[in-house]
């Protein structure tokens, strides 16, 4: 069927609406500082359901699932279609967020159980051969604490990859051929994490890379407390606006799982939830002011974020903020990483091996 030119201009049109529609929702979603899928699948909710009349509450192309315990929930969020894509902000695939609100504490039994579960969850994405090749790659600053996630990870690591190739006969069957990088950041080495890493996989020909960095959260709750493990790759920096080149197949030639974990939130995040936690503890006290409060409480979240962005920007910039324990908390999320690392990718590997090869 031959279209008219009228018809053809009002397809383009509907085209073009659509188009800016999503570029819209994308950008209130970068606004938020956060490099979690399921907290941008909670915005896009959110949005959705404040529409009038309200949108439809299921995201074409993103399945969400919930499954676990109250001390070790998991989350899975898989985008499926370009649509979904468009929606998330986010490359099509798996991204699968362990939440463990107790993790800081220094509770044996939750911290095992914890690395266990990361094993099952990474080792479902990896899908290693028997005689893989792993490079582990941390991301970070070694110099800033609450930025060193991925170099103490590193030195966490069973690295095995040299035993293998001069004394395998002291190699126990099912170990796996790991190597490991901590290479800095580009403000220290004056080279781009991507083209040192991109020149290692052209000399050593991994089969896979697992690269860890430290990412940012929009909820205080999340800071140091989730873990986020995903199929696409990484881009080093991306939660705090110094986005650097992609670590994934198509930049690199090999399948790229990241794992990450906030911890750092942005100083207006912060702000807000606390104006919340005051109006609802002001909706909650008798008298004339309940209606007002109540009226706050129902401004667009999204809405309240950006306001207090801009009130801020004078006055502290881009601030962005990690708690005061972070030493003590990167330490126990590295060992709890590693030894997920350690037990995914070695088989016949429990943790109690583990400890006895790692002090």
């Amino acid at each position: 069927m031959i279209e008219t030119n009228a018809t053809q201009i009002n397809r383009s049109q509907v085209y073009m609406n659509q188009a800016n529609m999503n570029q819209e929702n994308m950008n209130q979603r970068r606004s938020v500082v956060s490099d979690l899928a399921i907290e941008l699948h909670e915005i896009l909710k959110e949005q959705n359901a404040k529409q009038t009349p309200p949108r439809e509450e299921n995201i074409p192309g993103v399945e969400v699932t919930n499954e676990g315990t109250e001390q070790i929930k998991i989350s899975r969020v898989r985008i499926t279609s370009i649509q979904g894509q468009n929606a998330l902000g986010k490359p099509m695939g798996n991204y699968i967020t362990i939440e463990v609100p107790d993790i800081k504490y220094n509770d044996t039994v939750l911290y095992e159980n914890t690395c266990k579960a990361l094993a099952t969850e990474l080792a479902g994405l990896l899908k290693l051969r028997e005689k893989s090749t792993i490079l582990v790659v941390g991301l970070g600053n070694w110099n800033v604490t609450s930025d060193s996630l991925g170099p103490k990870v590193v030195s966490k690591l069973m690295v095995t990859r040299h035993l293998i190739q001069y004394v395998p006969e002291e190699v126990e069957e099912g170990v796996r051929p790991v190597c490991a990088i901590a290479p800095g950041v580009l403000g220290i080495t004056g080279i781009e994490t991507g083209e040192i890493i991109r020149g290692i996989v052209d000399r050593i020909r991994p089969d896979c890379i697992i690269a860890i960095d430290s990412l940012a959260s929009r909820k205080l709750d999340r800071v140091n407390t989730t873990i986020q493990i995903s199929d696409t790759g990484i881009s080093p920096g991306s939660g705090v606006g110094n986005k650097r080149m992609d670590l994934s197949r198509e930049t690199l030639g090999v399948p790229v799982i990241a794992i990450g974990v906030p911890t750092v939130v942005d100083a207006a995040t912060i702000a807000n939830e606390v104006i919340d936690l005051v109006i609802d503890n002001f909706m909650n006290q008798p008298g004339e002011g309940a209606q007002f409060y109540n009226m706050l409480k129902n401004i667009n979240r999204e809405d309240k974020y950006q306001l207090i962005q801009r009130v801020l920007e004078p006055y502290s910039g881009n601030l962005i903020v990690t708690p005061k324990e972070i030493d003590e908390v990167i330490e126990r999320l590295a060992k709890v990483i590693a030894n997920g690392i350690n037990i995914a990718v070695h088989q016949g590997i429990t943790l109690d091996d583990v400890n006895r090869y790692i002090n």
